[in-house]
């Protein structure tokens, strides 16, 4: 049965239109390659090309449970194809060098690196990069990251993250770009044009490694590396084409994902790895497993190592990370019948063409210069980005009063766990950043309040009560010092600063590792702890502005009913102690716009806009109704809609307008909105297009996005943004999975979020 199963997939599962595409002459510059890519070959032992699979850590900058040992002897052995986390020079440059010199053959190694929203200069999270709306700071952040990471001769980045992800408790939401197909999908190729640029060959490039294939954003229940199981329709039109995106945009290379797909383990998932990836979509580059997946699928139920690796590299993994099941079972595989060399001399393949179109073999150490990583790393104008960066990701979320921006006077009482931190600014996978010399909010207030503004701080609170639970919320040197007195002592503290100011900015939420990989929570809101400090503070009586950490969409219904004022700031990266205060002292007017939906609580998760109707829908402008899809204790809508974002500034949207009413394929219609600035600041806006497809031959989302356009307006300044709308716009992949635009009625949504649009209608005729 499965086996049939699997079969029709591959007869029917059809991403791309273009299958009888006449074959194309090689390029010259291919046949090049692949005469050199031969020729070494055939001088290689079976042993030197398993050697070439094995993907091994240099242990520098961990990111896994398990360190390889005996690199060196490796190396020299001809056991070794590529490295990762080393992040030294002279490190990668020694290993390099053993390589060419020391080995039969004098293949160079690839050198990999977590390089995952910035390098030594580090950028937003993924999650706030996101909610800058801007593809070309995304793009430009991915090739200052490149810059930087390959003059320390690194030329292979473990990014971007594409998983589409609509579970807040899953932690691994804060490395993507958030629930939507079409923004993550740009957001996608946005980051592989900033890692590659135009030439793979230049010495400030580096090899882009999509991930996690596939699906992984989808895990049961939010805990990570869980199973993940979805239907077909959800898998082709919501979660698969990020990954199609970033590989059109010329990808290198794919890492699998640890969940299953169809009761098969993606690392070992033939019909994902070849009948999906190569044959349907086309990919001709190299695929390498997440770390130690290979051994992890003992666990899942598949085998002994020799039986698991065989399946991997059947499946069309070429590159085994850490585990070295490839290196200690193939051999033996390939002389039961297990494997086929064909198989083995594929993959090498793969990843030698790698190596070639890196420039490593015209030039193995063209990416280890000292002098580059004493010039180009850290530079001024790196970091001055980096605050732009951070302030365009900041997300106002309330602003009742107009209390922000605060002024430059009087007295402000900077209270709670996250204002005096600066090891927690640059966010989850910043494993490269120099948290000792990051510095914290308090440092960043002070250095920019001035003179008339006198500055007065407090933990506050602990992060969490639990002592055990914050010690593994503030992992790998993101210590937080906890205060042993009494909860309530440490509370008063902090209230009697409060009292003396005239306004209070509350440094509160996750630490970095509050989320990220392995880091899922069930329970979504602000720590209890900290709440009670926030509810302390309000009794005051004075302004309270919540400065918000968190690499996740947070349940805040009681923050936002009680607190005046709300600024995510997610976690900014190395320039977070200046950008935040940028925004607070109104030096920036912020223009963050959410990319995943905020739920009222956990209960309502997974949350996300593009959700389909029911047979039974709730009725308009109510919340609850017997018989009906909803809940008896919340209403079904978002504490803070997809695209939700506030400014110091307001906006009006009027005069929408179309070209035309109906089109045909092949023509399009022009939807027009006239968007002003009408309050007091200059500022940005998201504009944003929604479209719902009314009557299907499948159900369809209630809106999906179809495009965005952020714009600047002066106070009083009107712009009309237009918007082209083409048969493309309005394609799915339907039951037989076709991708194709069905003639009928369209409902068109613009405004500034998801949930506060104006509408208009147009048909598709045949």
């Amino acid at each position: 049965m499965k086996s049939l199963f699997l079969l029709s997939l591959s007869l029917l599962l059809v991403f791309n239109t273009g299958l009888a595409q006449q074959k194309k002459a090689v390029p010259p510059v291919v046949q090049k390659m692949n005469t050199f890519i031969n020729k070494l070959m055939s001088k290689m032992t079976l042993d030197e090309k398993i050697g070439q699979l094995n993907l091994l850590t240099g242990g520098e900058a961990t990111t896994g449970s398990v360190v390889s040992t005996g690199v060196e002897q490796k190396i020299k052995a001809g056991q070794v194809g590529g490295i990762f986390s080393l992040t030294t020079p002279a490190r990668i440059r020694k290993a390099q060098e053993i390589a060419v010199t020391q080995t039969r053959l004098k293949i160079p190694i690839i050198f990999g690196q977590d390089v995952i929203h910035g390098y030594k200069t580090t950028f937003p999270i993924p999650l706030a990069l996101s909610a800058t709306w801007d593809m070309e700071l995304i793009q430009k952040t991915a090739r200052i990251a490149a810059i930087e990471a390959t003059a320390d001769g690194i030329n292979w980045t473990f990014s971007p993250m594409v998983d589409i992800s609509r579970d807040a408790r899953w932690g691994r939401i804060s490395e993507g770009s958030g629930e939507d197909t079409y923004l993550g999908s740009k957001i996608a190729a946005a980051m592989v044009r900033g890692y590659q640029g135009d030439d793979l060959t230049k010495y400030n490039t580096m090899m882009a490694c999509v991930k996690h294939f596939a699906l992984y954003g989808a895990s049961e229940a939010g805990r990570d590396y869980n199973t993940t199981d979805m239907s077909l329709d959800r898998m082709y039109n919501e979660y698969l084409p990020p990954y199609k995106a970033a590989l059109d945009a010329g990808a290198g290379s794919v890492m699998t994902s640890f969940n299953d797909i169809n009761g098969v383990p993606a690392t070992a998932n033939k019909w994902l790895m070849t009948d999906l990836l190569r044959k349907q979509w086309g990919f001709k580059g190299m695929v390498v497993t997440d770390y130690t997946a290979v051994n992890e699928l003992i666990d899942h139920g598949l085998g002994d190592l020799q039986t698991v690796s065989a399946l991997s590299l059947n499946a069309g993994v070429d590159m085994d990370m850490v585990g070295e099941g490839f290196l200690t079972t193939l051999k033996k595989s390939v002389k039961e019948g297990k494997v086929k060399q064909q198989r083995i001399d594929d993959a090498c393949h793969l990843i030698l063409e790698a190596k070639y179109k890196l420039g490593l073999f015209e030039d193995p150490f063209r990416y280890c210069n000292e002098e580059r990583a004493k010039t180009e790393i850290l530079k001024p104008e790196h970091l001055v980005y980096a605050r732009k960066a951070a302030t365009e990701s900041f997300v106002l979320l309330k602003n009742d009063r107009q209390i922000l921006p605060l002024k430059k006077s009087g007295t402000i009482a900077l209270i709670g766990p996250l204002a005096n931190t600066g090891s927690n600014m640059p966010g989850t996978w910043s494993v490269n950043s120099d948290l000792a010399n990051t510095k914290s909010l308090l440092q960043g207030m002070q250095a920019a309040a001035g003179t008339d503004v006198k500055i007065l701080h407090s933990l506050g609170a602990n992060l969490l009560a639990d002592a055990q639970y914050q010690e593994r919320a503030t992992m790998f040197g993101r210590t937080i010092p906890r205060d042993n007195r009494p909860e309530q002592e440490i509370i008063n503290e902090a209230v009697k600063l409060a009292s003396q100011s005239d306004v209070v900015v509350a440094a509160l939420g996750e630490s970095s590792e509050m989320s990220g990989e392995a880091s899922s929570r069930t329970d979504i809101e602000i720590p209890a702890v900290q709440k009670r400090l926030l509810q302390a503070l309000l009794k005051t009586g004075k302004p309270v502005v919540l400065v918000l950490f968190t690499g996740r969409p947070l349940a805040l219904n009681w923050e936002n009913e009680n607190v005046p004022a709300i600024l995510n700031v997610w976690f900014g990266g190395t320039e977070t102690a200046n950008a935040i205060p940028d925004v607070l002292f109104g030096a920036v007017n912020p223009s963050g716009k959410l990319t995943t939906t905020f739920p009222q609580n956990v209960g309502q998760v997974p949350l996300y806009y593009a959700h389909k109707n029911t047979g039974r829908p709730l009725e308009e402008g109510k919340w609850f109704s017997k018989f009906r899809s909803n809940y008896l204790d919340v209403s079904n809508a978002p504490l803070y809609p997809f695209g939700y974002g506030l400014s110091y500034t307001t906006f009006a949207y009027s005069n929408l307008k179309l070209s035309k009413n109906s089109f045909k394929p092949g023509e399009s219609i022009t939807a027009s909105i006239e968007v002003k600035n009408t309050g007091a600041f200059e500022g940005k806006e998201v504009v944003q297009l929604y479209i719902r497809d009314l009557v299907g031959s499948s159900t369809r989302p209630v809106k999906e996005l179809k495009g965005f356009e952020k714009i600047s307006l002066k106070p009083g300044e009107s712009k009309t943004v237009n918007f082209k709308i083409t048969e493309e716009d309005l394609k799915f992949y339907n039951t037989d999975l076709k991708f194709v635009a069905e003639p009928g009625d369209f409902k068109i949504y613009i405004g500034g979020n998801s949930r506060d649009v104006v509408e208009a209608g147009f048909s598709l005729s045949k």
